[in-house]
């Protein structure tokens, strides 16, 4: 099971009753597949405007649901005319849940 969005959500209410687009943070939350329960991987700052510990990319998850899917992330692809391209272009999956 995997809960992911591509942007998180600002922290503080705006002044429509809101919140706004924020790239800054964001939480994802993944279960099955072998992933221990419970394990928190990263912190942001104490008010959760920015990530400050352990940040991970998008190609850190891509890479990680490639390994437990049974898929090296780390693979070349070729495509119709015949060039290499990585599946990932960093496949460093996240080690504590790997």
């Amino acid at each position: 099971v995997l809960a992911l969005g591509e942007f998180g959500r600002t922290p503080k209410i705006n002044p429509g009753g809101g919140r706004d687009h924020w790239s800054n943070a964001m939480s994802v939350m993944m279960a099955g597949a072998g992933i221990p329960g419970g394990t928190i991987v990263g912190a942001t700052d104490r008010q959760g405007y920015s990530a400050v510990d352990n940040v991970k990319s998008p190609e850190n998850f891509a890479s990680t649901i490639y390994r437990k899917l049974g898929i090296d992330p780390g693979q070349i692809l070729y495509t119709p005319q015949g060039r290499p391209t990585h599946l990932v272009s960093d496949p460093t999956p996240i080690t504590e849940i790997c």
